[in-house]
């Protein structure tokens, strides 16, 4: 099997009950878990962890090999880098409705002068001269053509936006002017020369740059762009991302029934990776079919697949055979993090690359932040989040060796760390609004701990989908 919450092999990520117990002893003051469990905050779904203490030798030297998780991060980003400098990621020229969320790969300058000419800021009346004026019978509208002249002593009515008629002096609004018998207007209050006239290339002059490479197109960016004259825009295109969803276990919908639970991966990893500015071609079901994996990733031209479960060592778990079979470069194999410890990153060609995520929801989570994340941000073009830290506002108890990723929700100046953090639960991160990095051994109340923002916290799945 290779589905979230049923491997028994998934679930060693966790410490074993000797492991705990031992911890225990050695560390008889550390705070516990929550969940009251030493270590994680789960238990495997089937009730056991068969094979567990059978496979501690393998499982030791899996732990052996297995990246630190800031080291872990830097290899995703490194590998993104070299794959950027390939052709296949090279910048596209991109229609305005389809820009959002891409990265400007080519500096923005203006095309024209903004405004492109002298034009009011108000509704109101173009003057010329000291009052009263005499108004013309004619206004002047937006979208028409370069009006007639103004004399001295001469007004016209104008609307917002509009053109202003040449030798204007200023724009006397609505509510700043009346009109005598004789139909001539006055002003209710001092008239300043050139008030309420947008004056031509206030914001910009033409050639003047706008926007820097790099820079994320926000709906913002797309208003300026269209203001500038621009139709298309020079930016980075987003990383195309196969899923491949395993395991012979798992249910699109209803009830979870005879051995048989629902896909939580499915429905939850598309729009994260969307949110990290992923181009998401397919979610493909593959079942535990070795054949059928190797057919999928041999096929596929995306720059990244994403796989779910099958990662450990277990008799259905076809990952590891299948990038062996395919000659692939296996640049982190097991991450030290709790939950998530059998993910795994590999070079599958030149640009291309697959992340394999563990089965179990919480640690596949944990897979996305690690690895896909900086992969993707680097790819893309994005800037790096600026990491910052808040103290935690209760105890967490951590992993003896490894660092330990937990839900958390963000009250005031703290973090509180969330129940239900187990690796097969998505309770805890469901209400999360960001994940707390919390180094070997735990973290104490009140102790600083840096945050993952999660794409929901920051407004990123709505800046994101296309």
């Amino acid at each position: 099997m290779a589905s979230p919450g049923t491997r028994a092999d998934e679930e060693a990520e966790d410490l074993d009950v000797e492991e705990a117990l031992a911890l225990v002893k050695e560390h008889p003051g550390l705070p516990h878990d929550h969940g009251g469990h030493v270590g994680h905050a789960t238990t495997p779904a089937h009730g056991t962890h068969s094979g567990h203490h059978g496979a501690s030798r393998g499982q030791a030297d899996s732990h052996h090999r297995a990246t630190p998780w800031p080291e872990a991060r830097s290899t995703a980003e490194r590998a993104a880098r070299a794959a950027a400098r390939g052709a296949r990621r090279a910048p596209l020229s991109v229609p305005l409705e389809a820009s959002l969320g891409l990265t400007l790969a080519a500096p923005l300058p203006a095309l024209t002068d903004l405004p492109s000419f002298d034009s009011s800021a108000m509704d109101g009346w173009a003057v010329a001269g000291p009052g009263p004026w005499t108004v013309r019978d004619e206004g002047v509208l937006a979208g028409h053509a370069e009006p007639a002249p103004l004399t001295d002593g001469e007004a016209a009515r104008i609307a917002t936006g509009a053109r202003v008629p040449l030798d204007t002096t200023a724009v006397l609004r609505t509510e700043h002017g009346r009109t005598d018998a004789k139909g001539r207007l006055h002003p209710t209050r001092e008239v300043v020369h050139g008030q309420d006239i947008r004056p031509r290339g206030q914001e910009c002059r033409s050639g003047d740059q706008l926007l820097p490479v790099g820079t994320l197109v926000t709906p913002a960016v797309l208003g300026l762009a269209a203001a500038a004259g621009y139709d298309t825009l020079t930016a980075i295109p987003r990383p195309r991302v196969d899923v491949l969803v395993l395991g012979d276990e798992l249910l699109t919908e209803g009830l979870p029934h005879d051995g048989l639970i629902r896909d939580a991966l499915g429905p939850m990893l598309p729009p994260w990776l969307r949110a990290m500015g992923a181009e998401v071609r397919t979610v493909r079901r593959i079942g535990d079919d070795a054949d059928a994996l190797h057919r999928a990733v041999t096929t596929s031209d995306a720059d990244l697949i994403v796989t779910t479960g099958g990662t450990a060592a277990g008799p259905v778990d076809h990952v590891h055979p299948t990038l062996r079979r395919i000659g692939a470069d296996l640049l982190v194999d097991g991450v030290k993090v709790r939950p998530g410890h059998p993910m795994l990153l590999a070079r599958l060609r030149d640009g291309q690359h697959l992340v394999g995520l563990p089965g179990n929801p919480l640690a596949a989570v944990s897979g996305l932040l690690t690895l896909a994340e900086p992969l993707l941000r680097t790819l893309a073009a994005r800037p790096a989040p600026e990491p910052y830290t808040l103290p935690l506002r209760d105890a967490v108890h951590g992993h003896p060796y490894d660092t330990r990723l937990v839900p958390v929700v963000l009250r005031g100046d703290s973090a509180v760390p969330l129940h239900y953090n187990g690796p097969a639960m998505l309770r805890g991160v469901a209400a999360a609004d960001a994940l707390a990095v919390v180094p070997p051994g735990g973290a104490r109340p009140g102790q600083e701990t840096e945050l993952l923002d999660l794409p929901w916290a920051t407004g990123g799945i709505g800046v994101c989908f296309t």
